[in-house]
C-alpha cells in the first residue's frame, strides 16, 4: 500500500502544512481559527476532487495497463506537474488573462489580493468551460459503448443496442452536437457563439487526439513479457513510444475536462486560490496513485464492470456540465457522489458476476 500511496500521503502532509501556514499568516482574520478553517476546506476540496475524478482514474488505468514502465513513470511525473500546476492553477489564470486583456502577473496579483474578483471573472466564463469539457466527456462516454466488438455488457438491454449502432457514421459526433445545440439555445444570446465554438473545440480535440494516436501507430500489442509486437508477433521497439504519445495527450485532455469541473466547484466552497490549488493538488496526486494501483493489481480484470461504471459516471458528469453551463445549479455533492455511486454499483455487480461464473464453472 505504501508503495502506491506513500508519495501521495507525504504530499498531503506537506500541502496541509502549507494550508495551515497560509491560514495562520495571511488575510485580515489570520490566526488559529482561520488556520483550522483553511485546513478543513483543504481536506474537503481534496475529498471532492478524488470523488469527482475516481472514474477518471479507472479510465486512466484502462489506457495505462497497455503501457510500459517508462510511460507509466512519465505519466506519474510530467503528467502530475501538468495536472496539478497546469490545469488547476495556470489554466484558470490564462482564461482570465486572455478574456480580460490582462497580463499573467496582473491576474496572479488579482487572484492573491482580490480572490473574489478573480473568482467572479473566472465564473463569467463557466458556460464556455462547461461546453468544452462536457462535449469532450460526452464523446468519451458514447464511443466507449459504440463498439460492436465488445463482448462484456453490464446493462445488456441498452449496451447491446448501442453496440449495434457502432456502424452508423459519426454517431457520437451527432449526439455531442445535438447536446451542444440544446445547450447553446439555453444560454444568453451574447454567449451563444462562444459557447458553441468551445463545445466544437471539445469535439475537435477528442477526434484530433484519436487521429494522432492512429497516425503514430495506434495502441500497441504486448507479448507475454510486456514487449511491443506487431500483429504477426514481430518486435516493434517504437510501438509503445508512438502509442504512448497519443495516449498521454488523451489522458491529459481527459484530466483537463475533469479538472474544469473541480476548479469551478471549488470556488463554490472558497475563493482563496492558494487553498483551492492545495486541495485540488492533493486530490489529483491521489487520483494518479489510484490509477497505478488499479493497473498493477489488475483490478480492471477482476471487476469486469468497473470500466463500464466509470464511463456511465463520465456520461453523467458530461450532462451535468452541459446543464450547469446553461445556468442550472447542480449541487457539488451530487456531482461528486454520482461518480462514486456508479463505481460502487459496478464493483458490486462485478462481484455478483464472478460468483455466478464460479457456480457455472463448478
Amino acid at each position: 500500500m505504501w508503495k502506491h500511496f506513500g508519495f501521495s500521503i507525504v504530499f498531503t502532509i506537506v500541502c496541509l502544512g502549507l494550508s495551515a501556514y497560509w491560514g495562520y499568516t495571511h488575510g485580515p482574520d489570520a490566526g488559529l481559527k482561520t488556520m483550522l478553517t483553511m485546513l478543513t476546506i483543504t481536506a474537503i476540496l481534496a475529498v471532492m476532487e478524488v470523488s469527482l475524478s475516481f472514474d477518471n482514474a479507472v479510465v486512466n488505468a484502462s489506457v495505462l495497463r497497455h503501457w510500459d514502465h517508462f510511460w507509466k513513470m512519465l505519466f506519474l511525473t510530467v503528467g502530475i506537474l501538468v495536472a496539478v500546476f497546469g490545469m488547476r492553477l495556470i489554466f484558470p489564470i490564462v482564461i482570465v488573462a486572455v478574456t480580460a486583456d490582462m497580463g499573467m502577473m496582473e491576474v496572479v496579483n488579482l487572484a492573491l489580493n482580490d480572490p473574489k474578483e478573480y473568482s467572479a471573472r473566472l465564473m463569467n466564463h463557466h458556460p464556455e468551460i462547461a461546453a468544452f469539457g462536457g462535449a469532450f466527456l460526452l464523446m468519451v462516454f458514447i464511443n466507449f459503448f459504440l463498439d460492436d466488438g465488445k463482448d462484456t455488457h453490464w446493462f445488456k438491454w441498452i449496451e447491446r443496442r448501442l453496440a449495434n449502432l457502432a456502424s452508423v457514421p459519426a454517431l457520437s459526433v451527432f449526439v455531442a452536437l445535438v447536446a451542444l445545440l440544446v445547450m447553446a439555445a439555453n444560454v444568453d444570446e451574447a454567449k451563444r457563439l462562444v459557447v458553441t465554438m468551445a463545445g466544437i473545440w471539445g469535439i475537435v480535440i477528442y477526434i484530433g487526439v484519436q487521429v494522432l494516436s492512429h497516425l503514430l501507430g495506434g495502441e500497441p500489442e504486448l507479448d507475454d513479457d510486456g514487449n511491443t509486437v506487431d500483429k504477426a508477433g514481430n518486435p516493434v521497439p517504437g510501438g509503445v513510444v508512438k502509442a504512448g504519445i497519443g495516449g498521454f495527450l488523451y489522458l491529459e485532455v481527459l484530466d483537463a475536462s475533469f479538472s474544469f469541473d473541480g476548479v469551478i466547484g471549488a470556488f463554490a466552497i472558497t475563493s482563496d486560490v492558494v487553498i483551492i490549488m492545495l486541495g485540488l493538488a492533493i486530490g489529483a496526486i491521489f487520483v494518479r496513485s489510484i490509477t497505478i494501483y488499479l493497473v498493477e493489481k489488475g483490478t480492471l480484470d477482476a471487476y469486469v464492470y468497473l470500466e463500464h461504471g466509470a464511463h456511465y459516471a463520465i456520461g453523467a458528469l458530461a450532462f451535468i456540465m452541459i446543464a450547469s453551463g446553461t445556468g442550472l445549479h447542480v449541487p457539488e455533492v451530487v456531482t461528486g457522489l454520482i461518480g462514486v455511486a456508479f463505481i460502487v454499483w459496478a464493483i458490486i455487480a462485478s462481484i455478483q458476476y464472478r460468483k455466478r461464473q464460479a457456480k457455472l464453472d463448478s
